[in-house]
């Protein structure tokens, strides 16, 4: 004799199964938006903390925190690790070396403007950590072995500088930031064997390069061309500050054309380092040292204070009353400061005089 399934078993048996199998439904996905909703709160408040510190352009005003063009792309990524109860991932080129001019800084190595900078991203990471228990990770990408010898920089200054960098961090305990370069990525080759690699694999042609800068300067310009053109500026005057200082014998119209022939080059080996990047940290969100627009792919980010193109490496922590600012060291002489050194005899920062009769 056939008898079927449904035959066996009554529908009023069968209904609460159904109803129960519904309710269950109904838990999970109210749950699951209620975990996403948990997440975006989450991730927003994160990005807030760094947004609170963003650098932009000199003469444009800064959007809102919520200003969803600026805040869509690392939204995503910043969500997807909240997601998973992971730490959020930011990486930020930076740190390459110092300036290779002397009346900008005090010497190669880190000096108390590094020690400010990474106190400021350590602090950051704390006042995230009380939002986020899993925190944010930092991966510093120093770039200083990229460009090394288009900007005049001693190979064996980069390495001092890394070195003196890693270890700064670990007596500062900062095991949120951690270091990447290029000597990570191309183990086993000399330094210029790694920057053929890189241009090799990720490198643009100048060509393009040009076209992009150009381009940048027009009303009708792209986002990411305005970048280009900025940048360029920004790179040309840096280059060209870092040329002139006594004892350099060209005049300042060849050391201006020259300047400009190798800010091309650094933003081409710079371009093709944010590739390696992209390729190796895809999850990332990428901050920048460099004054960013509203809906760029990058985070401006402030190091001292309100600081808007000085970096740590371009010049001199100085003291005065309202606390720290950065200035070329030929500039904080120009003012009377005092240089004051750290407990192992190395040049450290300048304290202005007015603060130093004031705490005497």
């Amino acid at each position: 004799m056939n008898v079927s399934l449904s035959s066996l078993v009554s529908p009023v048996a069968i209904a609460p199964v159904i109803k129960s199998s519904s309710a269950v439904n109904r838990i999970s996905a109210r749950q699951e938006q209620l975990d996403s909703e948990i997440s975006m709160g989450i991730a927003k408040r994160i990005l807030a903390e760094v947004m609170t510190f963003r650098r932009v352009p000199e003469g444009v005003s800064v959007c809102g925190l919520g200003c969803e063009k600026c805040a869509s792309l690392p939204l995503q990524r910043i969500i997807s690790a909240v997601k998973k109860n992971e730490p959020v991932t930011f990486i930020l080129p930076a740190f390459p070396g110092k300036s290779p001019n002397p009346e900008k800084v005090l010497g190669p190595l880190p000096d108390f403007a590094e020690r400010l900078a990474l106190n400021f991203l350590g602090t950051l990471c704390q006042r995230i950590r009380n939002i986020y228990a899993p925190g944010i990770r930092i991966f510093l990408c120093s770039d200083g072995r990229v460009f090394s010898d288009v900007v005049g920089m001693n190979e064996n200054n980069v390495t001092d500088y890394q070195v003196e960098l890693n270890r700064l961090m670990k007596e500062m305990a900062l095991s949120d930031i951690i270091i990447f370069n290029l000597d990570h990525f191309y183990k086993g080759l000399n330094f210029v064997q790694m920057r053929d690699e890189l241009m090799k694999c990720f490198g643009q042609t100048l060509d393009f390069l040009k076209l992009r800068i150009r381009n940048g300067a027009n009303p009708s310009a792209s986002i990411d061309e305005q970048e280009a053109n900025r940048m360029y500026s920004g790179i040309t005057r840096f280059l060209f500050e870092d040329a002139i200082h006594a004892g350099q014998t060209k005049s300042r119209s060849a050391v201006q054309k020259e300047a400009r022939a190798k800010a091309y080059e650094v933003i081409r080996r710079s371009n093709a380092w944010s590739k390696l990047l992209f390729e190796h940290f895809p999850e990332a969100v990428r901050l920048s040292i460099h004054p960013q627009t509203c809906g760029s792919k990058k985070l401006g980010i402030r190091l001292i204070g309100d600081e808007s193109w000085m970096t740590p490496w371009h010049g001199v922590a100085v003291e005065g009353k309202k606390g720290f600012s950065l200035l070329k060291r030929s500039q904080a002489e120009a003012l009377g400061a005092k240089l004051i050194y750290s407990s192992d005899g190395r040049p450290s920062h300048y304290q202005l005089r007015g603060e130093v009769q004031n705490e005497s």
